[in-house]
């Protein structure tokens, strides 16, 4: 008999291991349906029950003992956890329609609602499409139901337009994001900001699909949290330039390409640029894998300023020229600035021929302006 040659025995190796890959996959994925299911039907259960006053004050908590009592070991059905199911089903039951009728000794665990979706027309998926995706009610219905129960929460708790929560669902399932993950882009508004980018990408990508992602990508405003201005020891605040800035997202620089995107490898700041003897540094200095290109961030700490265009220009140029491979698209630069005012920048930009765009960015300060006093909290539980 023959032996197999390494290449053979990788080959096989590699089959199986796909195989039990993709059935270890289905068989999470069945489990997280049949989970949602469970907790979409106890949901409207209790939901039945408790808000027509057919249970009386701590009903809940009490159903959550006895169930403790008498399946020891149970996790996942405190009190919190059952209300959390009552308030999933809720948000949902609306748009999602129940398989079976509404009392639970009825309730067949072995159905779902994947083909449950009402009419979704009219919804707006402009962001989805922005990144090449074509949803259809059952791609969403897919989505919704590969998900977990805790993202699910997360998104009702912290959304409320359908639209948003479809977006948010969708980004969950194509991006693996944990549930730490979620929470930042929640906490960041990314539904409102991404693709809201002031940009002349369409007239100067090489391509439309190239456009899109790029459109898709970048967001028109940063919340840069980890810049603290106390811990950068800057005492004055009018002190407060750019390359203090630039510092904080260095020394930070895992959570800014966590804020900035996915797919972003940081090359470096102050990158050295040359050309004809004229020497050039961009601030920072990134690699994005899914477009293809360096993208140069150019960090103001006022105001946006038509120079600030002419300035990322020669930078983006000059990539293109000395860096740029061959393999690679055009160079993409980003101003970051405090302020800017759309309209104008989205008339001015469109006169350059690199791919550009401009966003704002919140620091740690300019949350805690937003936020009330300690004072006012103090008077405010007092009333």
């Amino acid at each position: 008999m023959t032996e197999k040659s390494p290449a053979d025995v990788r080959q096989a190796v590699n089959t199986i291991k796909n195989a039990i890959l993709q059935s270890q996959y289905r068989a999470a994925k069945g489990v997280n349906k049949e989970q949602l299911s469970l907790y979409f039907g106890i949901g409207r259960y209790v939901s039945e029950r408790s808000r027509w006053k057919f249970w009386g004050t701590g009903a809940i908590e009490r159903i959550s003992e006895q169930l403790q009592k008498e399946l020891p070991g149970l996790r996942g059905f405190s009190g919190t956890s059952i209300k959390k199911m009552r308030q999933f089903y809720e948000e949902w039951g609306f748009i999602i329609r129940p398989p079976t009728a509404g009392d639970l000794s009825k309730f067949d665990q072995k159905c779902n609602f994947s083909t449950s979706l009402t009419d979704l027309e009219g919804i707006d998926y402009t962001l989805l499409l922005a990144q090449n995706q074509q949803p259809t009610a059952a791609d969403m219905m897919n989505e919704f139901l590969s998900i977990s129960f805790t993202h699910h929460i997360e998104i009702i708790t912290k959304s409320k337009d359908l639209q948003e929560r479809l977006f948010y669902i969708h980004q969950t399932f194509v991006n693996h994001w944990d549930k730490n993950k979620l929470r930042d882009m929640l906490k960041s508004d990314l539904f409102h900001h991404q693709g809201k980018l002031p940009n002349n990408f369409t007239n100067t990508m090489n391509s439309s699909k190239n456009a899109l992602q790029a459109i898709g990508m970048f967001k028109d405003e940063y919340l840069l949290d980890f810049i603290n201005v106390e811990e950068l020891g800057v005492r004055d605040k009018a002190d407060i330039d750019e390359r203090v800035v630039e510092k904080a997202i260095v020394n930070n620089v895992k959570n800014f390409i966590m804020t900035f995107g996915r797919d972003f490898a940081f090359v470096g700041n102050q990158y050295h640029l040359e050309k004809f003897g004229h020497d050039e540094y961009p601030d920072l200095l990134f690699y994005n894998r899914e477009l293809t290109a360096l993208v140069a961030v150019e960090l103001k700490q006022g105001a946006f300023k038509p120079a600030y265009l002419g300035q990322l220009s020669a930078y983006l140029r000059i990539l293109d020229s000395e860096v740029k491979k061959p393999f690679e698209n055009p160079s993409i630069g980003i101003v970051l600035c405090k302020e800017a005012d759309k309209t104008f920048v989205e008339f001015l930009i469109q006169g350059y021929d690199n791919p550009m765009g401009v966003a704002i960015y919140k620091s740690a300060e300019d949350v805690r302006k937003v936020l009330p006093s300690e004072e006012d909290l103090r008077k405010a539980m007092e009333e």
